[in-house]
This record gives structure tokens, sequence and C-alpha cells, in this order.
């Protein structure tokens, strides 16, 4: 089991529901495409580099320490959004350290599973 979260460039969605489908519109447009890969833009790429600042990337992993289930977690970046998985076991902490940095940077923070937005 994962926690999934997802963090985009942009204005703040007004509430819950202009949040999913505002991140239901990216993810059609870039994850979900058969499109070329998009690179991340550069603010979702700083945006990476901070989280694996405080945990490594689970291909660097030799102490089984990281929340991120994917790796490399760039690699679940596209254009200015990412929609990541994280280990269940540590979620909680992993997911409010990732909301925090989002917010700090001015990124939006949605849970997909729960609904909501996330500072």
């Amino acid at each position: 089991m994962s926690y999934d979260l997802a963090v985009w460039e942009g204005e703040r969605p007004a509430d819950d529901a202009a949040a999913g489908q505002c991140f239901t519109d990216l993810y059609g447009k870039y994850i979900d495409t058969d499109g070329p890969d998009v690179d991340p833009t550069k603010q979702i790429a700083a945006y990476v580099a901070e989280l694996l600042e405080q945990w490594p990337d689970l291909t660097e992993d030799e102490d089984g320490i990281s929340p991120w289930s994917p790796g490399p977690l760039i690699g679940e970046a596209s254009g200015p959004l990412i929609y990541f998985p994280m280990r269940w076991s540590i979620a909680q902490e992993a997911s409010a350290y990732a909301a925090g940095v989002a917010s700090s940077m001015g990124l939006n923070c949605y849970a997909p599973q729960a609904r909501c937005l996330r500072s």
C-alpha cells in the first residue's frame, strides 16, 4: 500500500474539488499520455532536489530509509507536475514534509486518495 501526492506549479485552486479537477487535467496532459516525455520544469526539479536532501532516492538507498516508492524520483515528474507514491509506513512524516516543501516553494500539493489539498 502506498500514499500518493501530486505537486504542481500554478495558481492555488479555490478548494479541494477545483484542485481535484486541476490534478486530473494535468495528469491527463503530462502523465497519462502517449505523447513524448516532457522534462520537468526547473521549479519541479528543484522541489525533487529538496525532497532528496531529506531522504535519499530509492535508487541510492542502501539503508532502507527512503519513503519514495519509485526510483529515480525525478522520473515521476513531467512538465509542471510530479505525481509520486511513498511507502505507507512512513507516509505521515514524509507527506507532511513534502507538503511543507511544496508550500514553501509556492507549489500546490494535493492528496488524490483523500481528495484534498495539503499545505
